[in-house]
Formats: structure tokens, C-alpha cells, sequence
């Protein structure tokens, strides 16, 4: 087994349960504007994309028109942050055990999303994790200039940990866009979990290394 130093994690539906709020949330921002889209189809389409970029895809997708990508975006926000505020927000199951295990292993722990610092922080705060215990760097959108697929979060994380190679690089997420991320930062394992946004059917498409029901199962191959 490959000898991973560092695990890229994504937060919504791999590391954190919150019902699927953010795309439920994105679906109404983008129907306020007079369109009607499904719940499946915003999945499909915008699982693990930073927020306006999935919006914009979504409305080239259903021929919508572009401009009002921006307007949605900021509606959709302002809607976040009001359902995050009253929003009961859970770890995945035997998530929170495995990070503490995972760096009582000496492996650093990556958060990364793409949310806004702010949202993310949000989450975090709700579940009372603390950095250098639960988690050692959250990355987010807002700390890079190209958004999932491009590995630049990953490599950002692998920098402030001075790891040059790959290779020590897990990556898991719930998306095809956390995998493809994972796979073009040349990532020395990529898994994916059926807790969160997509389908074994979906994922597989990505070929990531595992699909796991949740990040805790990943334990067994790295212990």
C-alpha cells in the first residue's frame, strides 16, 4: 500500500451530513428565476463545481440564458447562509473518529470545497471541529484561482505540507469532480463515497481507485 502522508477531503457529503441543503438550496435560487429544475438534474450537473461556475453550467445545460448566473449566484447565497444558520449540521457517520485517528497517524488532513471560506467556516463552527485537532488546513474557493477539476486546491495543500510528490496524496470526495481533481493532481490514491451528491453508477465514471458507502471505510487500506 501506497504511503499517503496527506488526505485531500472534501466537506459536503464526505466529511459532512447536510442533507443535500446546498443543492436543494441551488435548485430554488435557479427556479426563482423562472426556470424548472429538478433536484436529480442540479446533482448530476453541479456536484463538487465552486457554486457560480455549476451555475453557469447548469444554465448552458437547459439552453437558460448566462446572464443570469450571477443574480442567481447571489440569491443562492444569501439563501445558504440563511438555511446554514438553522441547519442541524452532523458529521458522516465514524467520519470524526477516523480525521482524529488519521492524524494520530501523523497524516495531515486537508479540508477542501467549493464553498466560500465563509460558508465552509460556517460548517465547521456548527460542528465544533478544531484545526490541529480534527483537521490541519481548510482549503476553499476563495484560495485559488481555477476551480475543481483543477487540482490547484491540491496542490496548494500538498505546499503547505512540503509534500512534492502526488503520490503521498489521497483524495476523496462524493463528486466526479472531486475524482477527476484527484486524478489530474496525479494523486497517489483517489476514493470515492456514496454518503453525499452521486451514485455508484455516476462515480464510476470517474474510476476513482474505491467507492467506499463511507470515508470511514477507507481505514482498512491505510492502516
Amino acid at each position: 500500500m501506497k504511503n499517503i502522508e496527506l488526505l485531500v477531503l472534501d466537506m459536503a457529503g464526505t466529511t459532512i451530513n447536510e442533507d443535500n441543503v446546498v443543492y436543494k438550496t441551488l435548485t430554488n435560487a435557479v427556479n426563482d428565476y423562472g426556470y424548472q429544475v429538478s433536484l436529480e438534474k442540479v446533482l448530476s450537473t453541479c456536484a463538487g463545481m465552486e457554486k457560480l461556475e455549476a451555475i453557469s453550467s447548469l444554465l448552458k445545460k437547459i439552453e437558460g440564458n448566462e446572464e443570469d448566473a450571477l443574480p442567481i449566484f447571489e440569491n443562492f447565497s444569501d439563501q445558504l447562509k440563511d438555511a446554514y444558520q438553522n441547519l442541524e449540521v452532523k458529521p458522516i457517520i465514524g467520519v470524526e473518529e477516523f480525521l482524529l485517528k488519521m492524524r494520530s497517524k501523523n497524516k495531515k488532513v486537508a479540508l477542501n470545497t467549493g464553498y466560500t471560506s465563509e460558508i465552509a467556516q460556517l460548517l465547521i463552527d456548527k460542528l465544533g471541529w478544531k484545526e490541529n485537532i480534527h483537521y490541519d488546513v481548510l482549503i476553499t474557493a476563495n484560495d485559488v484561482s481555477e476551480s475543481r477539476p483543477s487540482p490547484e486546491m491540491i496542490h496548494l495543500a500538498m505546499k503547505k505540507f512540503n509534500i512534492n510528490d502526488a503520490e503521498r496524496v489521497l483524495k476523496a470526495g462524493d463528486s466526479v469532480i472531486d475524482i477527476e481533481e484527484g486524478k489530474n493532481a496525479g494523486c497517489g490514491l483517489t476514493i470515492a463515497v456514496l454518503s453525499g451528491a452521486q451514485n455508484r453508477a455516476e462515480l464510476e465514471k470517474s474510476k476513482p481507485d474505491y467507492i467506499f458507502n463511507t470515508l470511514s471505510e477507507a481505514e482498512e487500506i491505510l492502516c
